[in-house]
């Protein structure tokens, strides 16, 4: 087991490393924090989990993929709580856009992510959770405010068109469970 300062290092890298990638709009750079085998999901509503295995998938699809078009928002952690009995991290964030006038609106409600690390400190899964309906509201108000990027906007287009988006699983089929 790590120690609690190991861990505490641990949170002030990956808040760190988090603000450079929101900085530079790329977040494919945390991918060094997971293990090769590592497990990365979440929930996105009554319909579908999405869950990235193993390192590449987790930067091509978590990192990569689904962040495309989030280049103006900011994930600021709020509260962070370690668990050095179990090496398990749980983080409270905010969803932030900033707007094309310079404000920022924020998406309603608790977001969050739920770590595991090993004991060389890198990442075994991770779990995120937020709430979907707030999340879906914020979005229909940057489409109808002409604010969604072009990158949420292709997004949006290829799953109306029913494209396979990778690491979308039917609730419960997901190759690894969601909890």
């Amino acid at each position: 087991m790590a120690s609690r300062e190991q861990l505490d290092d641990w949170v002030q890298r990956w808040l760190q490393a988090n603000k450079d990638s929101e900085a530079a709009g790329d977040w494919k750079n945390l991918a060094e924090f997971y293990t090769d085998d590592a497990t990365y999901g979440w929930n996105i509503g009554p319909k579908e989990d999405v869950m990235c295995v193993g390192k590449d998938e987790i930067r091509d699809v978590a990192l990569g993929f689904e962040m495309e078009g989030l280049d103006n928002w900011v994930y600021e952690y709020q509260k962070v709580l370690v668990d050095e009995k179990q090496n398990e991290i749980v983080g409270f964030w905010k969803q932030i856009a900033k707007l094309g006038d310079g404000t920022q609106d924020e998406i309603y409600g608790i977001g969050g992510s739920w770590f595991r690390l090993n004991d060389d400190l890198l990442i075994e899964w991770q779990r995120d959770f937020f709430d979907f309906g707030h999340v879906s509201k914020m979005f229909m108000k940057l489409i109808e405010s002409g604010e969604l990027s072009q990158g949420m906007q292709r997004r949006i287009e290829r799953s109306v068109a029913g494209e396979k988006l990778p690491g979308y699983y039917k609730i419960g089929t997901s190759p690894v469970p969601i909890w």
